[in-house]
């Protein structure tokens, strides 16, 4: 049988890992070119020898996604496997015409084809939109399971911006462990919630190196947490599914991809933000869980919000700073600082689109619909400095950092800030208490007794 040539659409996370998993060591495939899309300057490079395997000796070039058509005809390119997240189904489609018309195979690989097993028990938590509040919810669960004397490594979906032989196994432990790993805002708005608790938490690029790694971890470990990135699936074949939902965006959690696999694949639905969120958006989300998954068990849950300085907001003209991706490809027109900004009386929240410098100009035309909060963008030295250069810039009387990392630690602002912090708090039963008990004893884990 001829050698099937293979183009792998991504950006910089799931192509990686498809290619790893599926076609690394597959000689009936060869892969010609990864495209990239959704996160700045990551097309240019290359997918390197060291990681590729034996059957790519000068590694896998990476173009942007605007060159797809001209790589299919030129390439005779026959598979073009599509392999990032949190995209409509409209743009899923848009890009399989794009790919039929150019003459190739439009393809998506699942879960029997990318999942790793584990020899630990794993809990994975995913969402169906990027933004729905998987952070707080890993927090939860790590934390439930720790009462439980149990050990936990937490792995999070990766971000693989910088030197990918380098990134092949992360491991942060410590705050330093960012700095040393030369994190971006994006990595340490992830990585650092969980380091500032005691949890230790690996990335990188090589997901089969990266579970192995925490199963032997120093510290030891009971329990992997798979961390989710967007709305992709898990990496590692769960044990328990956890799936969280947001009812500010009803009926997404039917119409992108891959969050309804996600939410056909819960074991546990979170429905999270019910204290912000309308009547009609809890009750269209309901209905959509009772649609394709009605023996899923639905908790009802809240991230309800605290700031340290709270005189910082109360009758101020306001620069709300929001966490990067959840308003760019996750289309939220609202975050945790604006809730902040709210509740604690602003009397305006300023427009930061007149104020905007260098690369945030970018995101604003790739991302017309962001309106005027301002995303914390931090790919790249040079975001870092546009980003410092537009808060102080801004004509406000202070800034509401709505991301999950203290900016002031980065970057240099000039202006009197406050912190917006968030955790999950459940409403009602059944409570993430009661099923962690459950996991526990289903899995025979030791640990202190569970009631």
């Amino acid at each position: 049988m001829a050698i099937k040539k293979v183009i792998i659409i991504g950006a910089a996370g799931r192509d990686f890992h498809n290619f790893n998993t599926y076609f690394r060591n597959n000689q009936d495939y060869k892969v010609i070119a990864f495209t990239a899309a959704q996160i700045p300057d990551i097309d240019g490079r290359k997918y390197p020898a060291q990681l590729a395997g034996g059957l790519y000796p000068e590694g896998i070039p990476i173009f942007a996604e605007e060159e797809l058509t001209q790589l299919i005809k030129v390439h005779e390119i026959d598979d073009c496997v599509f392999s990032y997240s949190d995209v409509s189904y409209q743009k899923v489609m848009n890009m399989s015409a794009i790919v039929n018309a150019a003459g190739a195979n439009f393809k998506l690989l699942g879960p029997s084809d990318t999942m790793i097993r584990s020899r630990k028990p794993v809990i994975a938590v995913v969402a169906t939109r990027t933004g729905c509040g998987k952070s707080q919810t890993s927090r939860k669960v790590i934390e439930e399971l720790m009462t439980k004397g149990l050990r936990v490594i937490a792995i999070r979906h990766p971000m693989p911006y910088g030197d990918l032989v380098a990134q092949k196994v992360q491991r942060f432990a410590t705050i330093a462990d960012l700095k040393k790993h030369n994190c971006t805002i994006e990595e340490m708005e992830e990585y650092e919630p969980h380091v500032s608790r005691g949890n230790i938490i690996y990335a990188g690029v090589d997901y089969e190196a990266i579970i192995r790694a925490a199963e032997n971890d120093p510290a030891g470990c009971d329990v992997i947490l798979w961390d989710g990135g967007n709305n992709d699936f898990s990496f590692y074949k769960p044990d328990l599914t956890i799936t969280v939902v947001d009812p500010h965006r009803p009926g997404a959690e039917l119409s992108y991809y891959p969050g309804e696999v996600n939410l056909r694949l819960a074991d546990v639905v979170v429905i999270n933000k019910m204290d912000s969120a309308s009547p009609e958006g809890i009750q269209t989300v309901r209905e959509s869980i009772a649609k394709v998954n009605p023996s899923a068990v639905v908790v009802d849950a809240a991230s309800p919000i605290l700031v340290d300085k709270p005189e910082i907001i109360k009758g101020k003209r306001v620069l709300i700073v929001e966490d990067g991706p959840t308003l760019t490809h996750g289309e939220m027109k609202i975050g945790a600082g604006t809730v902040a900004a709210r509740k604690f009386g602003a009397c305006e929240e300023v427009d930061a689109r007149p104020y905007l410098v260098g690369k945030l100009k970018e995101t604003f035309d790739i991302y017309p619909k962001i309106g005027s909060i301002l995303p914390a963008m931090g790919y790249s030295d040079q975001q870092l400095k546009d980003l410092e250069a537009t808060i102080n810039g801004c004509d406000c009387d202070s800034v509401i950092i709505g991301t999950p990392i203290d900016l002031n630690r980065i970057i240099n602002i000039k202006k009197p800030t406050t912190r917006v912090y968030y955790d999950l708090e459940e409403i009602g039963y059944p409570k993430l208490s009661h099923i962690i008990n459950q996991f526990v004893k289903k899995q025979e884990l030791s640990g202190e007794a569970v009631n």
